[in-house]
């Protein structure tokens, strides 16, 4: 792989990925153990959609993630484990130890059935023994779909019984900040309505007292203890599934994302070590779960492909105090942090003396993901975490892509707060105007689509091509339509504005609830906000801010008026919002995205049924929220 060293490096490689896709790929992919080299690099036909890369290649990605760092890095450590108690022992898992216990969890599988092709369900906390159950799959060739923990059980339903999964591994319970959480209990209200299910392997986590069901429920030590380390790796297809990741889907029906092993095993790699400029024997942390697309490529496939250390998480970032993350990078001496812009702000809100307190010197490289970043959480990032001499990397992707696609290259790029800046190599952006057609030059503001496949897109969702047709090829024919609005300044940088399904159009105008929110988030006494539309009698939709303040609002309409100048000022009069409601949070999963359409639904004054509430990080903002809807 070339290395980018500098802006012009990054505009020679960039060009001749545009100019020859094929070779350039070719080109990174010989960096890996192939058992068979692929006759052909692509074949693509975005109508159908198909697309397949390095056709009639062979490979196991456990091989490229593990066996090739052996006996190198044998000693090394591949995963640094920090439970969710900081008083309990970190773990450092070599990449020796981490070989053999993914082969015991292989033996364990295909002891209980599991064939290639087989789909297994991962519900799991965040303990080293859920990489050893994803890596453990992908080594035998079976398909992993793993269900974030915080789910509950009608989510679990419904994703066991759409990828129709043989097998169920969990663990009796897991810790989230003080609380435990009964996850057994969850999976087997699940398994009442799974009938493809045969087995369930527990691990023993929170050691809480349960019941096995007989012939069903097996102990994870007792099924460990039957079986040894070596399990030879299954040769897949390039094209063979890799794993199964739902995410939610406008119809309410969450879309099972196909992804397969060698163009995902190629990107991740290749984004991983390029956008983090990654140097052997670095620490890198990202705090995403491994329930979510983050975790997959950025905590296991593309650090272990790349032989670094990754560190994993349990807990949560304000427990026992808001000074956990920062308590964590001093005590593990982080080099690259890679968080999301919702962990920020609330940290952000927190005094400065919990940063203070640590010493985070060690830190080299910061990034976000997950959304757009606002302004001021971007300079508070940089100022009081990197203390401005850390690049970040705002990182633009989605479950569906696989990887990083527009971003910083950390080091080369010149950074522009709140921007995505640059498509990487081999991503070919379009931006399209209402009408359907791509726009050209720069200073310009539309729909973002993509135009060339990527080795690590999604090829299919689970069971329904019609709909993955249907949802990403359909409103632009030959273009993935990635479902984001963007900006693109006059130096070719991109500002990603949000949903499209999240514009709101006010007098005819559209309007980016991101860009709203970044304009309200600049005034001092705001830590968030979340803007949705509401119907207005004039305008069609008016703007409905939910703001969170750092301190109790007194005057509330004088705060509205300062609010809607700050915006005025920043976007413009029209997008001022029509109402104002101050909430002391916003309605977030347990991995910070924040529910707009419970937001929605409060704005248009429907609160009869919103929805499954349960896997709120804190479900009783809603009721808060609810009451203080503004008519």
């Amino acid at each position: 792989m070339k290395i980018i060293n500098s802006i012009q490096d990054y505009r020679n490689q960039y060009g001749a990925s545009i100019m020859d896709p094929e070779a350039f790929w070719s080109d990174v992919a010989e960096d890996f153990v192939w058992r068979r080299k692929w006759d052909k690099v692509l074949e693509w036909d975005f109508r159908k959609p198909e697309v397949k890369w390095f056709v009639g290649g062979k490979l196991n990605i456990t091989e490229n993630c593990i066996d090739r760092h052996l006996p190198a890095r044998a000693n090394q450590t591949a995963i640094l484990w920090e439970s969710n108690n900081p008083n309990e022992a970190s773990i450092k898992i070599t990449y020796q130890s981490l070989s053999e216990n993914v082969g015991r969890v292989g033996n364990m599988l295909k002891a209980h059935g599991v064939k290639k092709g087989d789909r297994v369900c991962i519900y799991m906390p965040m303990v080293p023994e859920v990489a050893y159950a994803i890596l453990g799959c992908a080594r035998i060739g079976a398909v992993h779909s793993v269900v974030f923990a915080g789910f509950s059980s009608g989510s679990l339903v419904d994703r066991i019984n759409d990828s129709g999964c043989k097998l169920v591994l969990t663990a009796d319970g897991a810790f989230r900040g003080d609380k435990k959480i009964d996850l057994k209990a969850i999976v087997d209200e699940a398994l009442l309505k799974c009938p493809t299910v045969k087995t369930c392997i527990v691990f023993q986590r929170t050691k809480s007292s349960l019941t096995l069901k007989p012939s069903r429920d097996f102990w994870w030590h007792d099924e460990l203890g039957k079986v040894d380390a070596v399990c030879p790796a299954e040769v897949m297809d390039a094209e063979d599934m890799l794993f199964i990741l739902y995410t939610s889907g406008s119809t309410g029906k969450p879309k099972g994302m196909v992804h397969t092993c060698g163009g995902y095993m190629v990107y991740t790699d290749y984004t991983f070590k390029t956008v983090f400029q990654y140097n052997e024997g670095q620490v890198f942390w990202c705090t995403a779960d491994v329930g979510w697309i983050t975790g997959h490529s950025y905590i296991l496939y593309g650090p272990l492909s790349a032989g670094a250390t990754t560190l994993m998480f349990e807990g949560i970032p304000s427990w026992p105090d808001m000074g956990r993350f920062w308590h964590a990078i001093e005590k593990h001496k982080v080099n690259i942090f890679y968080t999301a812009p919702t962990a920020i702000r609330s940290l952000e809100k927190a005094p400065i003396s919990f940063v203070e307190k640590y010493d985070l010197s060690s830190l080299k490289i910061l990034g976000t993901v997950g959304e757009p970043i606002n302004e001021e959480a971007w300079h508070w990032y940089d100022h009081n975490i990197g203390k401005n001499k850390c690049p970040i990397v705002d990182t633009w992707w989605q479950t569906e892509t696989g990887g990083m696609m527009i971003s910083p290259i950390a080091h080369v790029t010149k950074l522009k707060p709140a921007h995505a800046t640059l498509p990487l190599p081999g991503v070919q952006p379009a931006v399209m105007d209402e009408n359907g057609k791509e726009m050209e030059g720069n200073g310009i503001e539309g729909r973002l689509t993509l135009k060339f496949p990527w080795p690590a897109m999604a090829r299919t969702i689970y069971g329904d091509h019609q709909r993955f047709k249907d949802t990403y090829f359909s409103t632009f024919p030959g273009k993935y339509f990635t479902g984001d609005g963007c900006k693109r300044d006059e130096d070719g940088n991109y500002r990603i504005t949000g949903r499209v399904d999240d514009i709101i159009i006010v007098s005819g105008h559209n309007m980016g609830t991101a860009e709203i929110e970044s304009a309200i988030d600049e005034h001092s006494a705001v830590c968030e906000s979340a803007v949705v539309g509401f119907p207005h009698d004039i305008k069609g939709q008016g703007v409905y801010a939910f703001v969170v303040t750092y301190d109790p609002v007194h005057e509330e309409s004088h705060l509205r008026n300062e609010i809607r100048e700050v915006v005025s000022k920043i976007i413009g009069p029209i997008a001022k919002p029509d109402k104002i409601q101050f909430v002391s949070g916003l309605p977030k999963t347990r991995s910070g995205k924040i529910m707009r359409r419970i937001l929605r639904k409060v704005a248009e004054g429907d609160t009869s049924n919103l929805g499954d509430t349960t896997t709120l990080l804190d479900p009783s903002v809603v009721e808060e929220i609810k009451r203080g809807a503004l008519g």
